[in-house]
């Protein structure tokens, strides 16, 4: 299947940025910390169905993502999805297939969204972050960009139906790279000691943006 070319996907960026401003007065900090070109593995945490759509809005590039397979049989929705880059992953099993492709988008230098937790959180904080996407970061010598999604549990928790006005601010931090662990690590501990790096940063954005207690 044909992907969604490079003009149609700017222009359905535009559109959501400007109902992103209506709807959630959206705003963007460190997006100068996104790779401008090459391979990058970006990590959000995940807390709404609109994560990755929220996430990639101020990225002037393509970008490639994994997601649970039960979604791409959905009518209309599936058929969406793969047009614009997702692919399949197949709930709680080791799929092989999925991370072959994936690791041949990075070593082709493409940049591919993970949600390291493989689900929507249920109380807003990160769920424990899975090792796959920092392991297929490691072996392809690709970055890793942690995401902080603050406000969108508050905008679209699980369990509603649609999502309501609020506020969301979408955070890029410094990317983590084997650079950042220790050099003495063994190598069955990388991914799992990047993954905390990863998620610390997440955690302290959303530290910082939790409202202050009078």
């Amino acid at each position: 299947m044909a992907h969604v070319p490079h003009w149609f996907l700017e222009a359905s960026r535009l559109f959501v940025r400007l109902a992103a401003r209506g709807l959630f007065r959206i705003r963007f900090e460190g997006v100068e910390h996104v790779p401008p070109a090459g391979p990058v593995v970006i990590t959000p945490n995940h807390v709404s169905y609109l994560d990755a759509i929220l996430v990639s809005i101020p990225m002037r590039r393509p970008l490639y993502y994994l997601a649970s397979e039960p979604f791409f049989h959905v009518p209309v929705l599936g058929a969406a999805m793969r047009w614009y880059r997702a692919l399949p992953v197949l709930e709680g099993e080791a799929n092989e297939q999925a991370a072959r492709v994936a690791f041949r988008l990075l070593c082709a230098g493409e940049p591919l969204v993970i949600f390291p937790e493989g689900g929507r959180s249920r109380d807003g904080w990160p769920q424990s972050f899975r090792p796959g996407a920092f392991r297929l970061a490691l072996a392809a010598g690709a970055p890793v960009l942690p995401v902080t999604i603050a406000g969108g549990f508050e905008v679209w928790p699980v369990g509603r139906r649609l999502p309501r006005p609020g506020r969301i601010t979408i955070t890029y931090h410094a990317p983590v790279t084997s650079k950042d662990l220790p050099s003495n690590a063994p190598r069955r501990a990388r991914p799992d000691l990047m993954a905390a790096l990863a998620r610390g940063r997440i955690e302290g954005a959303l530290t910082a943006a939790r409202p202050r207690s009078p």
